[in-house]
């Protein structure tokens, strides 16, 4: 990481990114910068990128170690909106500027933070921002140097947002200085965990036990006794293990019981995706003559992404019939609703939940012990 305390030869891995691929884990970070034009949404593909434009790590900013951590676990691409501050107008202006660019999914404020006396607000603001685009996920910070009480009282000013996830606690991670460490918002090295999960195997699957790489620690240690408590009600803890690193140990979102289908991360995420796949790829029917041979059309390429998706291991069941469901003809599109200028297709998918509990069941018999593998949760 830069700067580079001697000289020599150093290795930097760099991926490119194809221009047309159709990306997800692509974050957004909006935050306070050395230096910068204030009216840009920046584009970064590699670390160094964002020294060059927005200057060294700003005291009192978690902008640069947000984003450092972002590429330090994988990401690929990200974008960078600089605020003169971290009051309500200036996030409203930058959640305005973000919302033009298609790619972004993820939306990530770790200066926030910075502004302690409305950190309710303003995160509630970001979440309003991404239930109202439709195609945007929120990853949200605890509070510094918070215990279990503070984060359940921060948990609950969220409830009921399908669109976002907490993530508990704080990392230590090098400074800018040899041998200085910070404590840092998760929300960055955990966008980068987002954006490895999606390359390596799918947006399908739970960002989640993955080790966070460039982290010196936890902030604060969380124990098994202390997550039973957190992760019933959506706080997505990072806790440390023996052997394996610091790691994520969560994956549910701020839906909250009333909506239990929007309940995990991976689950909600396949269905934005669907949709802003669905809004890149069918503007071409725009203004085609809305009868059967267009239905057709409708039915014939949305096939052909559910049995992607399908084959992918994105969706549940034995067959494509199983997984999901397409309809688009007369009963979905009714002559009062053509006379309207509209088409209606109806698509039904089988997400595949995540894996949180895994029970094996030890039985103790007569003929002494034996073990029944793995069994669902009493």
């Amino acid at each position: 990481m830069l700067p580079y305390q001697s000289p020599g030869v150093y290795k930097e891995d760099l991926y490119p990114v194809p221009a047309s691929e159709f990306l997800t884990g692509v974050p957004v970070f909006l935050g306070l910068a050395e230096k910068g034009e204030l009216e840009s949404v920046v584009k970064l593909t590699y670390w160094q990128q964002f020294t060059k434009g927005f200057g060294k790590a700003l005291a009192g900013s978690y902008l640069s170690y947000a984003v450092r951590g972002f590429f330090e676990n994988g990401g690929l691409l990200c974008y960078v909106i600089r605020l003169a501050d971290a009051s309500m107008s200036e996030l409203e202006r930058g959640l305005e500027l973000q919302a033009s660019v298609e790619e972004i999914d993820l939306v990530c404020t770790p200066d926030i933070m910075t502004n302690a006396s409305d950190v309710s607000s303003l995160q509630k603001k970001v979440l309003d921002q991404c239930a109202e685009s439709g195609d945007r996920f929120a990853l949200l910070d605890s509070l510094p140097a918070a215990n279990s009480e503070k984060v359940l009282e921060q948990r609950e000013q969220l409830a009921g947002q399908k669109n976002g996830a907490l993530y508990y606690p704080w990392l230590l991670v090098p400074g800018v200085a040899k041998g200085e460490y910070v404590s840092v918002p998760p929300s960055g090295h955990v966008a980068g965990v987002y954006a490895r999960t999606d390359r390596n195997t799918g947006v399908f699957k739970a960002p989640a036990n993955e080790e966070l790489k460039g982290v010196l620690d936890t902030e604060t240690k969380i124990a098994a006794l202390e997550q039973d408590k957190l992760n019933p009600v959506s706080v997505n803890c990072i806790r440390s293990f023996k052997g394996r690193g610091i790691r994520v140990w969560g994956a549910r979102t701020l839906a909250g019981e009333n909506e239990p289908e929007w309940r995990y991360v991976n689950v909600r995420r396949l269905f934005l995706t669907v949709g802003r796949w669905i809004e890149r790829n069918m503007q071409n029917i725009i203004f085609e003559p809305n009868d059967f041979r267009l239905w057709s059309r409708i039915i014939r390429e949305l096939t052909v992404y559910c049995n992607t998706l399908f084959k992918q291991g994105a969706l549940k069941g034995g067959t494509p019939g199983d997984a999901y469901y397409i309809k688009c003809d007369a009963e979905t599109n009714p002559p009062e609703v053509r006379d309207k200028g509209m088409i209606v297709t109806e698509v039904g998918l089988a997400p595949v939940a995540p894996c949180e509990f895994v029970v094996v069941r030890i039985i103790h018999g007569g003929s002494g012990v034996t073990m029944s593998g793995v069994a669902e949760p009493l």
